[in-house]
């Protein structure tokens, strides 16, 4: 396909986002791009940039956003209910086949929703998306502890770490510096991942409760994060999380998260105060991001983010 069809795809997309929600009574909302609070995940950067009017505007160095979490929950808190922004993130660092600094994200939240009906709806919407394109796809639904258990043989929650290293053992890893979770994402990425198949939605669910991120941890043994991701074929297209709403756990996961950018000689990043502040006040909810350029290039069967996009990075 060449790059005018697949704007033209882009544009059916959007319709079909914006429609399948108004059925759905799911609000379309736009939040500020530019923050005074950075994203403090080691494994993602953020861009910064300076305001230079007047100092009553508040600190001058802003932060572009990686996603519309934040803002998106204090309208949540605020009462917004059902709710959802399409709009464009940006991601330091990152470029390369599948990697773009700038690019498109749909984000949305259902309040009183628990993850499995969220993740109903992100498969529906991906069904939705590949009908577009006259496509269809099986669908697979396992929890993070199954995958590894039916692909490995191993189990992620109790394997020892050793274990966890022999099937990595042709890549040549350097593990200096890596954590278990470190270990377990490089199988996810390295085993499972490339071996989903391409007419299939594969959607993953409770993750170790270490790589809980901003979603709830449920109790139990082990206990586990409720989050899930889904692919279609061996591309990710989301993360969704049933949402964590105490204020106190997640400024101590802000924290560590800062604490692990120090180890990693990382500037650390101012924490969303205004997040914080309201987010007690956070309704029950799922919520779930899914990038928009991953979904068309699963659409269209192409490894190369530059297939859908008008100008990739280097030409922008």
């Amino acid at each position: 396909m060449n790059g005018l069809s697949a704007l033209r795809l882009r544009a059916k997309l959007y319709q079909l986002i914006r429609e399948f929600f108004r059925e759905r009574g799911v609000l379309e909302v736009e939040t500020p791009i530019l923050s005074a609070a950075g994203n403090t995940e080691p494994n993602i950067e953020s861009f910064s940039t300076h305001f230079s009017g007047h100092v009553d505007a508040g600190t001058p160095e802003r932060w572009l956003r990686t996603s519309a979490e934040f803002p998106l929950k204090r309208l949540l808190a605020a009462g917004v209910g059902d709710c959802y922004e399409l709009g464009r993130v940006f991601r330091n660092g990152e470029a390369g086949g599948r990697h773009n600094p700038e690019f498109s994200m749909l984000e949305w939240y259902r309040v009183d929703w628990d993850l499995r009906r969220l993740m109903g709806e992100t498969i529906a919407l991906v069904e939705a998306a590949l009908a577009l394109v006259r496509r269809r796809a099986a669908v697979r639904i396992t929890s993070f502890r199954q995958l590894f258990l039916d692909e490995l043989g191993l189990d992620p929650m109790l394997a020892p770490l050793a274990a966890l290293q022999v099937p990595l053992a042709a890549q040549h890893i350097d593990p200096a510096g890596l954590t278990r979770d470190d270990w377990l994402d490089l199988l996810l990425t390295h085993r499972l991942q490339p071996q989903f198949a391409r007419d299939c939605v594969t959607v993953v669910h409770d993750y170790p409760a270490t790589q809980c991120s901003l979603a709830r941890v449920r109790p139990g043994d082990p206990p586990v994060a409720e989050r899930f991701e889904l692919y279609l074929g061996s591309l990710e297209l989301a993360n969704g999380y049933h949402e964590l709403n105490d204020a106190a756990e997640q400024r101590a996961r802000f924290e560590h998260d800062n604490q692990r950018r120090v180890e990693r000689d990382q500037r650390q990043l101012p924490l969303d105060e205004h997040l914080l502040s309201v987010l007690d006040a956070l309704p029950d909810c799922a919520g779930v991001a899914l990038g928009i350029e991953r979904l068309l290039m699963a659409m269209l069967d192409t490894d190369a983010i530059a297939d859908v996009l008008a100008f990739p990075f280097a030409e922008a």
